[in-house]
């Protein structure tokens, strides 16, 4: 097993790479990463119904899609972020979360911690969830990788991924909802989140008897580069690739229901009992379900401060 430094954390570097040594290398990888913060939404999951539009976007918190399954997490550099990739000639033994998460269960073993493996894919310390993890098989190759909340801002991680109150409708994957807890504030000593990485790194070395070390090469980032630019940059990867949904909501009275396919308004109905109804409608008709083109159309027509307010609530964000 090769393990490969990581030290950027942008979120879009970080998310490409896993893609990048996936898919384009035979050797059994490991990489310990951390993040700007970022909202990481699962491969087969809606966006919209996942995240907190109105906060991440007033934060300047990028969403984006990874490949493999599972629920919505948020990343900042508060939070671990570990990855394994080895390859198999037996597909069905290829996802094993209980046996992946078995270093993580050990090295905190080494501090008293007693953390254990609930459900189908979550570590827990005193029934507090520290750590998701998800898979993504390609040929006979998977990734595995996970998080470890070490100091988190679990405001924001609250906020984050807290969506509005409209009702969508779809078959996107639900994120499941848990009780969360960080690692240091359980520590018996508290050490900096460098410190216990480090620690956490040498664990695995031992563990696995790593004795390749590497460095991200520069034709590595070269091409992880163009893949952030030519997928993971791109709304309609991280939006338009949800699953086809309905969007109802109703405010102050009004009601607004749409159809959403691949990111795009294909059928909407307003009735605020406006004169601006059939206005936007006809804005937003086949164009992308999206903040700025949802304040664009708003701002084209000359609207009270009330009337905005009501029509940009019933679409869910705020001005």
């Amino acid at each position: 097993m090769k393990l490969i430094i990581r030290n950027s954390t942008n979120p879009y570097f970080n998310i490409a790479a896993e893609e990048h040594f996936l898919k384009n290398y035979d050797d059994d990888i490991i990489m310990f990463w951390r993040s700007d913060p970022s909202v990481i939404i699962g491969k087969h999951q809606n966006t919209m119904a996942e995240a907190n539009i109105n906060f991440i976007t007033k934060n300047q918190i990028p969403v984006i899609r990874r490949i493999s399954g599972g629920g919505t997490v948020y990343h900042d550099k508060g939070n671990i972020n570990y990855t394994i990739i080895t390859s198999s000639e037996n597909r069905e033994k290829l996802v094993d979360f209980a046996n992946f998460t078995q270093p993580i269960i050990g090295f905190l073993d080494t501090f008293g911690l007693k953390a254990v493996f609930e459900g189908k894919n979550n570590l827990t310390i005193d029934g507090k969830k520290f750590s998701g993890n998800s898979a993504h098989v390609f040929k006979n190759r998977i990734l595995n990788h996970g998080t470890i909340l070490y100091n988190t801002n679990l405001d924001n991680l609250e906020a984050s991924i807290n969506p509005g109150n409209f009702k969508i409708s779809d078959k996107g994957v639900k994120s499941i909802r848990a009780v969360v807890a960080n690692i240091s504030s359980q520590l018996p000593k508290k050490i900096l989140i460098e410190l216990f990485m480090d620690k956490l790194i040498e664990y695995y070395i031992n563990y696995f008897n790593i004795k390749s070390v590497s460095d991200i090469s520069e034709n590595d980032k070269s091409n992880i580069n163009n893949l952030i630019e030519n997928k993971y940059k791109l709304w309609d990867w991280n939006y338009g690739y949800s699953p086809s949904y309905s969007f109802y909501n109703e405010h102050n009275g009004s009601i607004l229901s749409m159809k959403i396919t691949k990111g795009i308004i294909t059928n909407i109905s307003l009735s605020c009992n406006s004169l601006y109804d059939t206005k936007i409608c006809s804005y937003l008709l086949n164009n992308n379900y999206k903040y700025d083109i949802i304040i664009s159309a708003m701002n084209k027509l000359n609207l009270t401060s009330e009337q905005a307010t009501n029509y940009t609530s019933l679409f869910g964000i705020t001005g």
